[in-house]
């Protein structure tokens, strides 16, 4: 296929307007767009944006390369653009980025496509090339200057095995090392740093094979006896690689943007005596990290990744389940449930019942995959065993997602230690140590830990028991505001357990008297947080992420619903921020619940029981101004989400 095929002239933008990066994007967009290259515009762009928050493709010498791959695109499409006065785009090297190539590939590129859009990205490295497109005035001279590069599979496979060839071929006086680069999108920066590191070799005199790891598979793969006989190794990656056959040789990793924009360095750095010797084991994940030179992860940042890990793998559990017992609600209150029955509410008729039960399957998955994905992201497979335990013991014994949380912690690295105390074995016993000592003693270790942390949650539990039935004598408005504000602490930890089973406690025996205010201020407090993250992801989306933008949407049905679970994934994110949020706005709208005297005869179903709730007005009034206090606050508090 001929880029220029891909590289249309009605897609060109030869005088980009925009002056920094969100309106360059913009721009380019609505380009692809208006020409029919894409069907959705906010679909592509959030791949786009999905693509920067890896790491900005704002590559450095006036150049970047945006680039998405999704069912929105209609065609493989390269827009190109220029920038007289040049773009604020956040590039790597800070300098203004006056050439912008946005790549539009479809789900389903095949491999000429990709192909043709590697060889895009090489020619970007040639410095004349660029100097080109630079002085191009029109659509024309663009594309006059892309026309010599045309290829089909069988041209490049022979250019490549020939280039291969002369590559690996050994030389006595001259070092030889190999490389491998991948991106996430493996569209463009891939082949970039293949390139920008093989040109760099060349004219410093050493040997290279660079394996790729893109869109199209691996490429050029490294055999063994290429990794035997090199020198030093190079990794520029932004995602994982294989890494144990590099055992034992000098190695230095970096991002995908370094092999373009620094060869020079890495290769140097990869050949020099103070080169890090990497030491792999059945942990890569880990060891990569650990083994690889550059910027370290600060353990903050560490701790988050792990963290998100286990967030984003728990969210569809929550948003699923949570809209499915929300459902069961719905079915009760239509087909009708006797008043001496509301305990029954979501359970009571057949149908209902059954959307319950399915609901809270997925509901009991959700705190042993927010701790298995945790203990995972930090030792990799056999984590999940201790995570998975850790977050069940944690449901079972009463802690929470907060038990659930640090269990997953605690679960990964009893795995973490468990390799270095078993390090010494013979390498025949390599694949038992997987099978069956990791997660024996993992499951052993962990477990023992889970039961004793169980223990003061459980004193906790009991002693806020306590503490509430001695309020319950205070002011109304007092005791609504502190029972609503627990609600938010915890999201179904000893805090929110706590308020609830007070409630539950005093609905009995207030049915004579029209309800229990102290049932209302609870139900109230644990609608907020899923109606605050509603709010906080319309009115600051640039606070989070496109995932929990969609999430976000799907929080309106759960806090309507009280099933206060919505939020978990955002306060598990980010608790710092986000809990004050929470804790603000639901204890406020208790303290007006409790304030007003409104009374509620049902233990759960939110807007589904509407009718039960003495004064239906003020109370969801009081609900909507918490959410909106916690959501405002919520986003004034977190950071933007990078692009």
């Amino acid at each position: 296929m001929n880029i220029n095929d891909l590289l249309i002239k009605e897609a060109m933008i030869m005088d980009l307007q925009a002056s920094d990066k969100k309106g360059a994007i913009d721009e380019m967009v609505q380009k692809l767009y208006n020409v029919g290259r894409i069907s959705e515009i906010d679909k592509f762009k959030d791949g786009i944006l999905a693509r920067e928050e890896e790491t900005s493709t704002g590559l450095g010498d006036g150049i970047a390369m945006p680039h998405a791959k999704n069912d929105a695109v209609k065609e493989a499409t390269v827009l190109f653009a220029k920038s007289e006065q040049g773009v604020d785009y956040e590039s790597l090297d800070g300098q203004p980025t006056y050439l912008f190539f946005m790549i539009a590939a479809p789900e389903g590129a095949d491999n000429t496509h990709l192909q043709a859009l590697a060889a895009l990205s090489r020619q970007l490295v040639n410095q004349d090339f660029v100097a080109q497109l630079k002085e191009a005035q029109t659509p024309e001279d663009v594309q006059a200057a892309f026309e010599q590069v045309e290829q089909d599979d069988d041209d490049e496979d022979e250019e490549q095995t020939a280039e291969t060839s002369s590559e690996t071929t050994e030389t006595a006086d001259r070092p030889f090392i190999v490389a491998v680069t991948a991106c996430p999108t493996g569209i463009a920066h891939t082949y970039m740093a293949e390139d920008s590191l093989k040109n760099q070799a060349k004219e410093m005199g050493v040997d290279i094979k660079v394996e790729t790891n893109g869109s199209e598979g691996v490429k050029h793969r490294l055999t063994s006896e290429d990794i035997a006989r090199a020198n030093g190794v190079v990794i520029a990656a932004d995602t994982n690689v294989s890494m144990n056959r590099f055992d034992g040789k000098p190695l230095i990793s970096r991002a995908v943007s370094d092999g373009i924009r620094k060869p020079e360095e890495l290769i140097n750095k990869a050949l020099s005596s103070n080169a890090s010797i990497y030491h792999g084991s059945d942990n890569e994940a880990s060891d990569a990290q650990d083994s690889s030179e550059g910027e370290k992860e600060s353990t903050g940042q560490k701790i988050y990744k792990d963290l998100m890990n286990g967030v984003s793998h728990m969210l569809p559990f929550v948003v699923a389940g949570g809209i499915m017992v929300a459902l069961s609600f719905m079915i009760d209150q239509w087909m009708g449930v006797p008043h001496d029955a509301l305990d029954q509410l979501g359970n009571y008729n057949q149908v209902a019942d059954w959307f319950n039960q399915i609901g809270n399957a997925a509901f009991g998955f959700m705190l042993p995959v927010l701790a298995g994905f945790i203990a995972m992201s930090i030792s990799d497979r056999p984590g999940l065993v201790t995570g998975f335990a850790a977050g069940a013991i944690a449901e079972q014994g009463g802690a929470g997602f907060i038990g659930a949380l640090i269990g997953g912690f605690v679960g990964g690295y009893v795995i973490t230690f468990l390799r270095k105390v078993l390090k010494g074995l013979p390498k025949s016993l390599d694949g038992i140590k997987t099978i069956l000592f990791f997660p024996l003693f993992g499951l052993l270790i962990t477990g023992f830990l889970m039961l004793l942390l169980n223990v003061p949650i459980g004193a906790l539990n009991q002693g806020l028991n306590n503490f509430l039935l001695n309020l319950s004598g205070a002011n109304a408005a007092l005791l609504g505001a502190i029972l609503a504000g627990m609600m938010a602490i915890d999201l179904g930890g000893p805090f929110n357990k706590a308020a609830y089973v007070f409630g539950t406690s005093t609905v009995a025996t207030t049915v004579t008297e029209g309800g229990s205010p102290i049932m209302a201020a609870v139900m109230a407090g644990g609608m907020v947080p899923p109606l605050a993250i509603f709010v906080a992801t319309r009115l600051f989306k640039n606070k989070f992420t496109t995932q929990e933008n969609e999430a976000g949407l799907t929080n309106v049905v759960m806090g309507a619903s009280f099933v206060t679970e919505g939020a978990i994934p955002f306060t598990a994110a980010d608790p710092l921020r986000v809990i004050p949020s929470f804790v603000v706005g639901s204890a406020i709208t208790g303290g007006l619940v409790g304030a007003l005297g409104i009374r509620l005869m049902a233990p759960h179903g939110g807007i589904f029981v509407i009718a039960l709730i003495s004064r239906p007005f003020y109370f969801l009034l009081f609900v909507i101004i918490g959410a909106i206090i916690s959501g405002v606050m919520m986003g004034l508090l977190k950071n933007k989400v990078k692009d």
